[in-house]
């Protein structure tokens, strides 16, 4: 993000750090459309950098007693957002990791069966019906046509945070309604699945 010089900046901030609103909403017209830009190229998700920059400078308005002292302030700005972004990105990554070993483990129990396939896939159709209506689209554009939470979002006209609870609470509920319609016990996927991956 190149350095964009904003007349009386060190005055603004100053204004801001004392409490000034306006000046902050000053700071903000001034620096958000680019730092959006900057944050989509990172995130690749407007949403998300939307979400990034309304983070950003609600943490600068709750510290800024600080920014009296900041000399630099789009070097602050650019390191502050990148940081953001990146935990925001590693958050996403491990969520989406858990549900996929959520998963994983709920097939690796089904193996244990030498016909347990066909038993597994029915179970699994009986779940997905037993689904909120609402869960059930979400459950299938993510795990059937692979969409990502911001494309499911958009075309369903839900938040993004929403379509992550809808996904979470339908794929807790497919996962218990397979265990404890399976014949094979909880245990004996668990160890299979330790030594699969020892």
């Amino acid at each position: 993000m190149s350095e964009v010089v904003i007349p009386f900046e060190n005055t603004l901030l100053l204004r801001v750090a004392k409490g000034d609103e306006q000046a902050f909403a000053e700071l903000f017209y001034a620096h958000h459309q680019r730092l959006g830009a900057h944050i989509y190229r990172i995130t690749e998700s407007m949403e998300l950098a939307e979400e990034v920059v309304q983070d950003v400078f609600l943490k600068i308005w709750l510290s800024r007693e600080t920014l009296a002292s900041i000399q630099n302030f789009g070097a602050y700005l650019y390191v502050l957002s990148k940081n953001h972004a990146l935990n925001c990105l590693r958050k996403l990554a491990k969520e989406r990791l858990h549900q996929k070993t959520i998963e994983e483990n709920a097939l690796l129990q089904a193996s244990t069966e030498e016909s347990g396939d066909d038993n597994y896939y029915a179970l699994l159709d009986k779940a997905i019906d037993h689904l909120p209506p609402q869960q059930q689209k979400v459950y299938l554009l993510s795990r059937h046509s692979r969409l990502k939470y911001d494309e499911i979002a958009r075309q369903m006209g839900l938040s993004r945070e929403t379509v992550k609870k809808y996904l979470q609470a339908s794929t807790h509920s497919i996962t218990s309604f397979v265990q404890s319609n399976m014949d094979v016990p909880v245990i004996i996927g668990a160890i299979l699945y330790f030594f699969k991956k020892s």
